[in-house]
């Protein structure tokens, strides 16, 4: 997989196969729904850690900002890239059949302190993007309003829900 924008990437996004495609893809597609150049690459941190490493170390000197990273099982790849990298690292935890992606969801989240990941819900692959663009709009006027009208639309869309389920309740 190579990038996915003309213009050089703000976002990492790093699966350790490809069957980590379908949860991640959403993250891509919240990029692109914002203007957010991204890249995507499977990186393994245990069939390919030195590339692992590589990837993480060169990140920020390649221009990007935010790295999204997807695992399964023992997960192991966010929390590894976090170590070698001091860009934020966003853990997706991927959905597993054993335990239903608990497994990954845990080992994610409980990084020891100083090399933090922020970690979305199991398989939220749409909210580790919208949250790499914060990260990103922080520093950037026009992203941050970009991310003002979104959250606008949404509450437009829940408050239209509301009214529509009122106007067909019954018995209220």
């Amino acid at each position: 997989m190579a990038t996915k924008t003309a213009n050089p990437p703000l976002v990492g996004i790093i699966m350790g196969s490809d069957s980590d495609w379908p949860t991640l893809q959403p993250a891509a597609e919240a990029c692109a729904e914002f203007g957010v150049p991204y890249e995507v690459r499977v990186v393994s941190a245990h069939r390919t850690p030195d590339d692992m490493a590589r990837y993480a170390k060169t990140a920020q000197g390649r221009g990007l900002r935010v790295i999204v990273a997807a695992a399964g099982g023992a997960a192991h790849l966010p929390g590894m890239v976090a170590s070698h990298t001091p860009l934020p690292v966003i853990g997706v935890p991927v959905e597993s059949r054993t335990l239903k992606g608990i497994d990954s969801l845990l080992s994610i989240v409980q990084m020891p302190a100083g090399i933090p990941v922020a970690t979305v819900a199991i398989g939220g692959g749409r909210n580790a993007g919208l949250l790499a663009v914060q990260i990103l709009a922080a520093a950037d006027e026009a992203l941050r309003e970009k991310v003002v009208r979104f959250r606008q639309r949404l509450a437009a869309e829940s408050r239209a829900k509301n009214r529509r389920l009122q106007a067909g309740a019954v018995g209220g």
